[in-house]
Order: structure tokens, then sequence, then C-alpha cells
């Protein structure tokens, strides 16, 4: 075995694409992660949702309004926080609205997607810390699977490693014409050309595994614990800022730093002490809110409670 083919068995090998097309249209690998994360945390979250004692579907129902309004938040923060990619000399400002190119910040996502939840949750009449608890995992779930669409995008990596998990990040040509550079999402990768710094740190994994550890764990805990009014949330905020701050401190991409660290690592600072305070005083709030409580308007259903309270079916 030669040394090209050892160094490529010793890296993880990048995709040579992000963009696929069907005739006219296209079809890219960072779409459809969210899209297949978005399904998976609205149904983990209904499943959740009714083992509560809620209405089944409810979820569906609130999804109608947090999720546009949850991708437009992060739209906005990624924008605000990388402006300079999109205005100034030789940018164009309307790329500002080409999400399907990768670029949604969590920060906003969950600030906008919960002011869409809460109207969502006030035309059920159901009250919104019960609903956050019962879809945070599945929240952070969707978060790992969106993180697959950096890996087909090459973005959000750290720097040069010689660890056996090295990512290798190929240069990316302009679809059209190969002798054209093109990095961003619609490149290709015409023959595999490594970039200077490659193999790196796959800092998408890192996050990507973290957020399952933290999926589950917060399941364990809710369990465990019984939480309610939020608490479940506030955990899955507080372990998932945890880990995303140390991710940050690895990335090498490029961002907006304030006082020589990202912006990203001091969010994660701030939101990570407001999650824990919350967590701490909730808990003044009482037990688990009762399953009657949970049911939206209109919803006469009686529930079989199991004698650990949860619900496990409807009649």
């Amino acid at each position: 075995m030669n040394s090209a083919s050892a160094v490529f068995l010793a890296t993880i090998p990048s995709p040579d694409r992000g963009v696929w097309h069907l005739g006219p249209i296209p079809i890219r690998a960072y779409a459809l992660c969210i899209i297949v994360g978005i399904i998976v945390a609205i149904w983990w979250g209904d499943r959740r949702w009714v083992q509560r004692g809620g209405t089944k579907g409810t979820v569906v129902d609130i999804a109608v309004w947090a999720v546009p309004f949850g991708l437009v938040g992060g739209r906005i923060y990624h924008v605000i926080t990388d402006w300079w990619r999109y205005f100034g000399a030789g940018k164009d400002p309307v790329k500002a609205l080409y999400i399907w190119d990768g670029g949604l910040g969590i920060w906003g996502a969950i600030a906008l997607g919960a002011v869409g939840a809460w109207i969502g949750c006030r035309r059920k009449g159901v009250p919104l810390p019960a609903m956050a608890d019962a879809i945070a995992p599945g929240i952070v779930a969707a978060q790992a699977i969106g993180r697959l669409g950096n890996y087909f995008n090459q973005e959000l990596y750290g720097a040069h490693t010689t660890l056996p998990w090295g990512l290798e990040i190929y240069q990316r040509f302009d679809a059209n014409n190969p002798t054209i550079p093109d990095q961003g999402p619609n490149g290709i990768a015409f023959g595999h050309i490594p970039l200077a710094d490659s193999p790196v740190h796959p800092t998408f994994l890192y996050e990507l595994i973290w957020n399952l550890i933290i999926a589950a764990f917060v399941v364990y805990a809710d369990r465990k614990l019984r939480l309610g009014h939020g608490r479940a949330f506030a955990l899955y905020v507080a372990g998932y800022t945890l880990g995303r701050f140390w991710i940050e401190l690895m990335r090498t991409d490029d961002a907006t730093h304030i006082l020589g660290l990202r912006v990203n690592t001091w969010t994660s600072i701030l939101v990570f002490a407001g999650a824990m305070i919350y967590f701490v005083v909730a808990r003044r709030r009482g037990p688990r809110e009762e399953p009657e409580t949970l049911r939206s308007k209109g919803d006469e259903a009686v529930d079989e409670v199991t004698a650990d309270g949860e619900v496990t079916d409807r009649k």
C-alpha cells in the first residue's frame, strides 16, 4: 500500500459536492438535512407530548407556527453576526436570503421559534413551558441531523490534525468550469485536491455526537426527575451550550469576534448561565404539570395513566 492510500484510509473523506440536480431542480444536502431534522423533532416531540398527557397532533399544529418563525430567526441571527459575508464592497446583499446555501444560527432559531411556539400554544390552550419540555430532545436531535448538512457543504471545521478521524477538505470548483475555484455549497471537488490545512478537526461531527449525548441525557434526567415547567428544555439548552463553548474554541472558519472570542462563544456563555438560573428557579413551581392541563381546547379524551404517571392510552 502506498503512502497516499495510507493517508486516505487514516482520514475521513469529504463529499465531492453538496448539491445534485434532478433536471433543472437542485437537490441540496443541507436543505434535506434540515427537513429530516424537523420531521424527527416533530415526531419525537409529539410522542413525548402524548406520554405526558397532551393531545396527539398538538405538536404538529404548533410546529406550523414555530418552524417558519425558527427558520427566519436562525437566518436573521446568522446575517447579523456574519454581516460582512453579504454587505460591503463586492458583496451581494440578496444572498442574505439564500437560506438553502447554509447559514442558520441556532440562537435566533430558538428565540424566534419560541415566539411562534407561544402563538401556537396560545391558540391550542396549552402551556408553553410544558411543550418546550416535550420537544427538547427532538430539537437537539434535529440539530445533530442538521450538522450532516455542514459535512456536505465542507464547513464548520477546525485546525489541522493528524488524528485518525481527521477530515479531508477538498478544493472545489465551479460546476461549469473546473478552472474556477468555488468553495461554496455549489462547488464540485474535481480530482479531490486537498486544501493546505487538510486534514482538519471535524468539529461538525464533534457537535453532532455531543448533541445526541445531550438528547439522551435530557430523556434520562426527565424520566428520573420528572422535570416540568420548562426545566427539561433548560437542561437541553445548558447542555448544548456547554458543548458549543469548547467546540467553538476549536473552529477555524471565518467568524465575527468580540474581545478575541467568536461571537458564538460569548453567546454560549451567556445562554448557559441563563439556562442554569432558570433550571434552579423553575423548581419552585412544583412538580411536573398535571396531564389534564396539557390537553388542547376541546379535547375530552380520558387517559390511562401508569403507576409512574406516564400516559399510556387515550380513549
